[in-house]
């Protein structure tokens, strides 16, 4: 199943993840985490929550839950929020079946990760299902460029990336959440459009 080895994939990059990571924070994703968690509140769910990256950023008073497939990345996670000081509830599970029931938070946040998640579409309608009404969905990602050129590289880098690693880089996740059903509140574009922020709310 793809799933499975999505999570064998993760398994195995969690001991680098954090090094590799950091050099493309400061150079493609500046200040996505900062964005994100800014404007989170309440009762979080982070999905996809990886090595914890977000923790740090997270604005006192709000609940942190999260989700991640991956052991190994969880792990990492585990023991981030513990240095922080930061009461987390950290789970293994899928964004595909979130474990929650209808209406649980009042924000979800998903950060570079719809573009490995299998089923991006269906996650964001779990996403939907546990938000509270008014509730607010926070994504940030890597995308398809509005650069032409830069487009072309992109889909000959996805020949290697979505094989080995199941990783898009020509996604767009802006058409799926609005295909939910969601009110676009505030969305950035940036990088020659390879990088998108969203913040969105439920009816």
């Amino acid at each position: 199943m793809a799933t499975d080895r999505q999570k064998r994939v993760w398994d195995e990059a969690a001991p680098r993840y954090d090094r590799q990571i950091a050099f493309l924070e400061r150079h493609w994703f500046v200040g996505a985490r900062e964005w994100v968690c800014a404007r989170a509140q309440g009762r979080v769910l982070e999905v996809a929550i990886g090595t914890g990256r977000n923790l740090p950023f997270y604005r006192p008073g709000t609940t942190i839950t999260g989700i991640e497939l991956s052991t190994e990345m969880l792990a990492v996670a585990r023991t981030r929020a513990a240095e922080l000081g930061r009461a987390a509830d950290l789970r293994e599970g899928d964004a595909h079946r979130l474990p929650f029931e209808d209406g649980s938070f009042d924000t979800v946040v998903c950060v570079l990760s719809l573009c490995t998640i299998t089923d991006p579409a269906r996650a964001i309608g779990e996403m939907k299902r546990v938000l509270v009404p008014g509730g607010t969905l926070l994504l940030a990602d890597h995308i398809r460029s509005s650069f032409g050129p830069l487009r072309v590289a992109q889909r000959l880098a996805e020949q290697v990336t979505i094989r080995t690693a199941g990783e898009h880089f020509t996604r767009r996740q802006l058409p799926l959440v609005q295909a939910q059903g969601f009110e676009i509140v505030e969305t950035e574009r940036l990088k020659a459009g390879t990088v998108e922020r969203i913040r969105a709310r439920k009816p």
